[in-house]
């Protein structure tokens, strides 16, 4: 008669307790390298964000008014004045009722508007009393010969001191980069005021979110001034935080800002 044949309880036991050890390392393995993949490619989405961010930044100040940039006291923000246009005048507004000069004319002949800052050096841009370096709003028309740049509305201005190279810029309204929290907002048409980064708007769409991952306080803005002989240079660094693991990004750069007074 033949022997019956099978497994005893002491093999089931270790059967059982081999396939747990092999599972166990198993969903570990397969556990760690899924959060190796979900670590890399949170890294690689901050390294792709502070690559945006600082364009962004690097861009917008480079179309600065070079005496405009000014940091509010912490130096989590930055404000400046973007150059829409710049020309040369021929002369600047005179007579009793100073509301006009003659420039040449834009480019492509466009046209344009905004304030007019002749100069500007050792004077605040940010000062509206007339004389001073910057005009009320006005319009730059459109031509292939000379043409009258007017002050708007029947404003009249004189301008504190003459350009070198009898250069004017036309700017726009002033823009402002500014931390609170974990976000970096960008805010515009909010007016000129006296204190930097002041009376800014609390919605959109004057206020654009640009970054949502900063480390609270982190953003600094430092701002060495121009001279005659060479342009602003504006750095900032920031950290930019992984809300999940708290992992961090350091960023930073250096803009220069080009000067033609």
């Amino acid at each position: 008669m033949r022997r019956a044949t099978g497994f005893t309880l002491v093999e089931l036991v270790m059967v059982i307790v081999l396939l747990s050890i092999v599972a166990t390392i198993s969903v570990q393995f397969v556990a760690l390298s899924t959060q190796g993949a979900i670590d890399v490619g949170s890294r690689q989405q901050r390294a792709l964000s502070s690559v945006v961010i600082s364009e962004q930044i690097s861009r917008s100040l480079r179309a600065a008014l070079p005496t405009s940039i000014r940091t509010n006291t912490d130096q989590s923000c930055i404000e400046w004045m973007p150059i829409i246009a710049a020309s040369t005048y021929q002369g600047l507004p005179v007579g009793n009722t100073p509301n006009s000069f003659v420039a040449l004319p834009l480019p492509d002949e466009r046209s344009a508007s905004g304030r007019v800052v002749v100069y500007g050096y050792g004077s605040n841009v940010y000062d509206l009393t007339n004389p001073g370096p910057i005009s009320p709003l006005a319009t730059m028309p459109s031509g292939t010969a000379p043409v009258a740049v007017t002050f708007d509305n029947g404003a009249i201005h004189r301008f504190s001191a003459q350009s070198p190279e009898k250069r004017f810029y036309i700017v726009d309204n002033p823009r402002t980069f500014c931390q609170q929290g974990r976000f970096l907002y960008r805010y515009k048409d909010y007016g000129i005021n006296a204190t930097p980064a002041s009376n800014l708007p609390v919605s959109m769409p004057d206020r654009e979110v640009l970054a949502a991952n900063l480390r609270e306080n982190t953003l600094q803005f430092d701002v060495e001034p121009q001279s005659l002989q060479r342009g602003a240079v504006v750095s900032f660094r920031m950290v930019l935080e992984d809300t999940g693991t708290r992992e961090t990004t350091n960023l930073s750069q250096e803009v220069q800002i080009r000067n033609v007074p």
